[in-house]
């Protein structure tokens, strides 16, 4: 790998380590609950964390994400479990040039908030619409105005557990209305140098109102759009931290 690419490779591998595992399951029974096994596209879907568990519950999951950092380490947690992959280095925004129709697709973990405005996200949606079969369901979550606003106002996090591998994380409100910048830094001990060097990205996040969701769900084509809260658990409300959303492409 070239040299100035370590550095992405490096945070793609950190990061994958700072997701609690937790969740995985919680999306991965969210996922079983809503579309039988079968075939499957997972948007944004980096490190492979969810596809692998669907993958070992009888899916034939396809990973589809921009980074190729992240989709090497899918490849390496697809191996270590023994299930198959198929992963593709895409835009979400735009995979027009992969022709394969699913009768399910899903994006978790925040993935349609990274989209940084409304053009963009209308336009993945519109890729997933237009990648499902007529009938097919489209599930994802979304972070909410409620968690942009209150829970992430003036948020620190500090790991220090490990030594050598120091974590930071601190978020700011962005420019844009119900958006938030998220300031990660690993600080990483090199025995060679007897110092620390900094591995930093700043990742920004942009939410919408409940009824500006569903406005271009309706504008894109979606059908018997649900919304729920708590992996599915609870109806949705405006405290809610995190949306989940079950819709589908109408049948012709």
């Amino acid at each position: 790998m070239a040299e100035e690419e370590q550095p992405y490779q490096t945070f793609a591998s950190l990061y994958d380590e700072l997701f609690d595992g937790e969740l995985y399951l919680d999306w991965a029974d969210f996922v079983k609950a809503n579309i039988p096994a079968g075939k499957v596209l997972d948007l944004g879907g980096g490190a492979g964390r969810l596809a692998v568990l669907l993958a070992k519950d009888g899916y034939q999951v396809d990973l589809l994400d921009l980074s190729g950092a992240m989709l090497s380490l899918a490849q390496e947690h697809a191996q270590e479990e023994d299930v198959d992959l198929r992963l593709l280095q895409a835009d979400i925004r735009d995979f027009s040039d992969w022709e394969e129709r699913y009768p399910a697709i899903v994006s978790f973990a925040d993935t349609l908030n990274y989209l940084p405005g409304p053009a963009d996200f209308e336009a993945g949606l519109r890729q997933a619409f237009e990648h499902l079969e007529d009938g097919g369901t489209f599930l994802f979550d979304v972070i909410t105005p409620k968690m942009v606003n209150v829970d992430y106002d003036n948020f620190c996090y500090n790991n220090d557990e490990d030594p050598e591998k120091i974590f930071m994380w601190t978020s700011f409100f962005g420019e844009e209305e119900n958006s938030v910048d998220h300031d990660l830094k690993f600080f990483l001990y090199d025995e060679d140098l007897d110092a620390f060097k900094m591995v930093r990205e700043v990742h920004h996040e942009q939410t919408y109102p409940l009824a500006e969701y569903l406005a271009v769900l309706e504008r894109v084509g979606f059908k018997n759009v649900q919304v729920s809260a708590d992996f599915g658990r609870k109806q949705a409300e405006e405290e809610d931290t995190r949306w989940f959303f079950s819709c589908q492409k109408g049948e012709k």
